[in-house]
């Protein structure tokens, strides 16, 4: 289960990243975090770039409402998602489990 918790303006997702894979795809759940693949290998914050272009992609969102806040240069990263409830990003989530 992804370790959703509530902020004030939304909810932290924690995401366990993988730069560098052969496709950008969401690919289940690791240790509480949403584990995403990404084509773009760790250079100058690209990689971070394109995490969140997959993420709104999967769940349906807006770029502009997902932004890293902690994480940048390591594989466990915490992105805010704005403008919604726990409630409503897990029911997203769900089906890419």
């Amino acid at each position: 289960m992804i370790g959703l918790s509530g902020h004030g303006e939304g909810v932290i997702l924690p995401v366990s990243a993988r730069p560098g894979a052969k496709k950008n795809e969401v690919r289940g759940e690791q240790n509480g975090a949403l584990k995403v693949f990404v084509t773009q290998v760790p250079e100058k914050g690209k990689a971070n770039k394109v995490l969140i272009e997959v993420l709104a992609k999967a769940l349906k969102l807006k770029k502009s409402q997902i932004e890293l806040v902690s994480g940048e240069t390591s594989h466990q990263k915490k992105f805010l998602v704005r403008d919604i409830t726990c409630a409503e990003l897990a029911e997203k989530i769900a089906p890419l489990l």
